[in-house]
């Protein structure tokens, strides 16, 4: 598939779980694709291996989300050694759950500085590369819009404030020709939320499809709004949800 072709794009935290999924879609849709990840080199230059592998450009970038300098660094590198930037993936964050007495301001603004003020930065840091047709996507959480178990008022307050953030922008970007979506994920497979054991059975009993859903199906969103097809699309929080809570 080709409808990327020529495009270049950067994906925060896209070294696993739905981060991968994305990254290996916008290449297979013919994107070039700069990823960044925390900690796992290993497992970074084995998904670069395979983007290579199909004839487009990757680059990883080891950086802390949570550092305003990293992050800005890596969107003004990827330009560099890519030649520019066409799409923002906005995925990296953290789900820090746990009862209101007893959570830490400190995970309180964790959660914050990375679901959040890392999102603001790199599109600001973005802004100033995108020209008309660029498209910003930020992965959210269904949780901004619902919440049906006990300690996660904090993630979903980060969630909700990306939909904000999201809205708001997209007054400033849709003139420029460059639209800012937010897709909501429901509960997704992943090794930080697997889809087996007495959590997950108990959030299957929310969604109407009765199951967990695939890194790919959140990517096959995600491509769809970087592509030409998705223009009139801004400002909007589109539920990949399974249904949950229908």
């Amino acid at each position: 598939m080709t409808k990327l072709a020529n495009k270049v794009a950067l994906v925060t935290g896209g070294s696993r779980g739905i981060g991968s999924a994305i990254v290996k879609r916008l290449a297979n849709d013919g994107a070039d694709v700069a990823f960044t990840y925390a900690s796992d080199k290993t497992k970074a230059d084995e998904l670069v291996a395979e983007i290579k592998k199909l004839g487009r450009n990757a680059i990883a970038f080891q950086a802390n989300n949570a550092d305003a300098e990293a992050l800005t660094s890596v969107v003004d590198q990827t330009v560099s050694e890519l030649g520019k930037l066409d799409i923002l993936v906005n995925n990296a964050g953290i789900a820090i759950m746990g009862d209101i007495k007893e959570f830490s301001l400190e995970d309180f603004d964790k959660t914050l500085n990375i679901n959040v003020r890392a999102i603001f930065v790199a599109i600001k840091a973005a802004s100033k590369h995108l020209k008309s047709g660029g498209r910003i996507i930020n992965i959210g959480s269904i949780n901004a819009d619902r919440i049906p178990f006990q300690g996660g008022g904090v993630y979903g307050m980060s969630k909700a404030a990306v939909q904000g953030l999201t809205r708001g922008l997209a007054r400033d970007f849709g003139p420029l020709g460059i639209t800012i979506n937010n897709i909501q994920p429901g509960p997704v497979n992943t090794d930080m939320n697997p889809e087996d054991g007495e959590f997950a059975t108990y959030l299957k009993t929310f969604m109407s499809v009765g199951r967990y859903g695939k890194g790919e199906e959140i990517a096959s969103m995600a491509a769809y709004l970087a592509s030409d097809e998705a223009a009139f699309i801004n400002g909007s929080s589109i539920n990949v949800d399974g249904g949950f809570g229908n």
